[in-house]
């Protein structure tokens, strides 16, 4: 028998498996991106949001992102070619780090927005590779409630102006505070995971018109809640039950004809999905699509400019001990790492569409 050399036992110690090391994304490399001193270009950046303050409902979603980063721990460099997409996001020459979380304060919202706003930026402006082609960093944010998004929409906004916002959620999120919500006695209360694209559509940060729900199935406080969503957020409507009706296919055709060739933000609260799928949110609604439909329905969306994404409202404490909805949503993330890391692909017929920062 061969006598092994200390090289070739140290090669043996230089391994990852998918139940060992330190929890990050996909067990992609940690680095303090939201330091002063951080100067390593980012193409794709993964970034937590543990924040649940503005939740209705049940709590626990600020601990989504320590969830969701659990969930994808079988996915690495390595095993990570998608047959799906075509593509290996991991082998495309593309800086993609899991920046960690920004540090929120759970007893102060207003300063908690300050915090999430302060820190996306930081890593919106961060420079990039020159051979990624884009401008600023794509950021894959881990929620936290989907209030969250608020603070992302005023930081986009300064750099691509109103964006379409692909909403996949069985909840509108648009309710005025002033109408529907009772109880309000600050400004500051007023926002909520249920309110924010109303503030965000009267900021200007939404591209009104050219925006979509998808997915909804919610009761409402009464019909002026759709007239709100039309004329004051501007969102087009694509309720669950349509996909019996439509397929998949109808409904990403339907979303594709409103969102255009616009800058686009998705958005993905995990109770788009059906309960019996994704227990663990804030606010289950029956009778949502399934895994399967949402990774087709992503599909459809192939060569869009998505110049960012979310997976928010994922509640680790009502989880199963199988951890079904994280699991679930890290799959949903490396799902939008192919649709990004395929747009900057040199192998991608972008049909006139430089996939670059350009609106």
């Amino acid at each position: 028998m061969t006598q092994r050399t200390n090289l070739e036992f140290c090669s043996d110690l230089d391994k990852d498996l998918p139940f060992s090391q330190p929890v990050t994304f996909a067990h992609l490399p940690w680095e303090r991106c939201l330091a002063a001193d951080h100067e390593r270009p980012l193409d794709i950046a993964i970034l937590g949001f543990p924040y649940d303050t503005s939740t209705s409902y049940r709590p626990g979603a600020r601990f989504g992102p320590r969830g969701i980063r659990a969930g994808s721990s079988r996915e690495k460099k390595g095993r990570s070619y998608n047959p799906v997409w075509g593509i290996d996001p991991f082998e495309e020459g593309l800086s993609i780090v899991d920046c960690g979380d920004i540090p929120l304060t759970p007893f102060d919202a207003a300063h908690a927005f300050k915090q999430m706003e302060q820190g996306y930026r930081q890593v919106l402006h961060h420079q990039t590779n020159t051979s990624g082609g884009w401008s600023h960093p794509r950021i894959i944010s881990l929620g936290g409630d989907h209030s969250i998004v608020l603070p992302i929409l005023r930081s986009l906004k300064t750099v691509y102006g109103p964006i379409s916002v692909i909403h996949l959620d069985s909840h509108l999120d648009t309710w005025d505070p002033y109408e529907g919500y009772t109880g309000i006695s600050s400004e500051q209360s007023a926002i909520t995971h249920g309110t924010f694209f109303w503030h965000a559509s009267r900021e200007g940060c939404v591209n009104k018109g050219a925006s979509v729900h998808g997915g909804l199935r919610t009761k409402l406080f009464g019909l002026k809640d759709y007239e709100i969503d039309n004329d004051v957020v501007g969102f087009h409507r694509i309720e669950a039950r349509e996909i019996d009706d439509i397929g998949v296919d109808g409904i990403v055709k339907r979303t594709l004809d409103v969102v255009g060739n616009n800058p686009v933000y998705l958005s993905i609260d995990i109770d788009v999905l059906d309960p019996s799928i994704a227990p663990a949110t804030g606010t289950p609604e029956s009778g949502g699509w399934t895994t399967r439909e949402l990774k087709r329905y992503i599909k459809g969306l192939e060569g869009l400019n998505l110049v960012g994404a979310d997976v928010v409202e994922v509640s680790p404490p009502y989880d199963s001990a199988a951890e079904t909805t994280s699991v679930a949503a890290a799959d949903l993330i490396i799902d939008i790492l192919a649709a990004m890391a395929k747009k900057m692909s040199p192998d991608f017929e972008r049909q006139g569409d430089s996939g670059k920062d350009e609106l």
